[in-house]
């Protein structure tokens, strides 16, 4: 396939409540979209980069520049994504970049040839269980007014970020609130440290799915000593940026359960090489978020839709934080999200929403 040229677009949108996690507060995103153009189609990436290099080492501004400075370049005359992969792999680092790369070229080849995200990736269900992610507030009740309100619009499970000093009483209050039945996990974002693990323990009594990356992103041996000194199962997010990290994750027994997130991975075909990895291994699995436009959301639910993604994910519909998605917007189904069937992504942006909530556009002939 190839590619005319890649257009860079940043765009801005604001959150419809600020949603506040251990490292920052968000109240709007700052996008960087990709568009890959062919003579036959033309493709979309979503780059999931924060503003600043807080969840991870990248930030926006940092993935455009790499992206026009070395990682575009690089790409040969005639590419598909298994030869965009191959092409980058010499740069190191820069996976939420590399991951929107990947992703666009394949979707404008999947475009062109009529196939969807979901049968190139091997995925078997139609729709996907959505959970939803409730971030740090200013007291117990105000998110138990949040959580009541996600599961009346009818999510499936809810995961409540946590940090020292917020957790064990929040945590607690809306297990009594809700029930035993209610599918509830912690999301820590590596706020902790072992010497907490006393405290998490704590946290055992409570029925929890899993907690996730309580320790830091770069310690999995700590990860795995935490594993024995609590019976709540230990997920990793941050800690997992490759099938690599995974095998060694789980050989040490650092986790066992897997939050995967195709930018921070790399792409999605890393994804799949995790889904099939843990899978073999009998590691549960769910899909995360990144407070993905339509662009990102639409490619997460085909991964989602897998058989190894177990357990529901962080998929939610397109209002839990845009008032106004970039595309037709996602909505909830008795807990559940459409995968779509469309060629590639199966969407498009919208142009004159798109075109309202843009920053700027850059163009690089390749």
């Amino acid at each position: 396939m190839k590619i005319t040229g890649i257009e860079l677009r940043r765009i801005k949108m604001p959150l419809v409540a600020p949603f506040r996690t251990s490292f920052g507060t968000e109240t709007e995103r700052d996008v960087l979209l990709l568009r890959v153009v062919t003579p036959d189609a033309e493709g979309w990436g979503e780059c999931v980069a924060m503003s600043d290099p807080l969840y991870s080492s990248e930030y926006v501004d940092g993935a455009a520049d790499v992206l026009r400075r070395f990682l575009i370049p690089a790409l040969p005359t005639h590419v598909d994504a298994h030869g965009v992969n191959r092409a980058l792999r010499p740069f190191k680092g820069h996976r939420m970049a590399k991951a929107a790369l990947e992703t666009a070229v394949l979707d404008a080849g999947l475009r062109t040839s009529g196939e969807s995200f979901a049968s190139f990736l091997g995925a078997e269900a139609d729709r996907v269980p959505c959970g939803v992610s409730v971030g740090i507030m200013d007291s117990v009740p105000r998110l138990l007014d949040a959580v009541a309100g996600y599961l009346d619009e009818g999510y499936t499970r809810i995961k409540l970020k946590i940090e020292p000093g917020w957790d064990l009483a929040p945590v607690r209050a809306v297990r009594e609130r809700f029930g035993d039945d209610l599918l509830l996990q912690v999301d820590a974002n590596a706020a902790y440290t072992l010497a907490d693990a006393p405290h998490l323990a704590k946290l055992d009594p409570l029925n929890l799915l899993l907690i996730e990356q309580p320790l830091a992103n770069d310690d999995m041996v700590q990860h795995a000593r935490l594993a024995t000194k609590i019976t709540t199962p230990v997920c990793l997010d941050e800690s997992i940026e490759s099938a690599e990290h995974a095998a060694a994750a789980i050989t040490l027994g650092a986790c066992s359960i897997i939050n995967v997130k195709p930018g921070r991975v790399g792409g999605y075909l890393e994804a799949r090489r995790i889904h099939d990895l843990a899978r073999a291994h009998g590691v549960a699995l769910w899909c995360g978020g990144m407070l993905e436009t339509g662009i990102g959301r639409a490619a997460n639910l085909a991964l989602a839709a897998m058989p190894g993604f177990t357990l529901p994910g962080d998929t939610s519909a397109s209002r839990r934080y845009y008032a106004t998605d970039i595309t037709a917007p996602f909505e909830l189904d008795e807990g559940h999200l459409e995968v779509p069937t469309g060629p590639g992504i199966g969407v498009a942006p919208v142009a004159a929403i798109l075109d309202e909530v843009t920053v700027s556009t850059e163009w690089i002939t390749v």
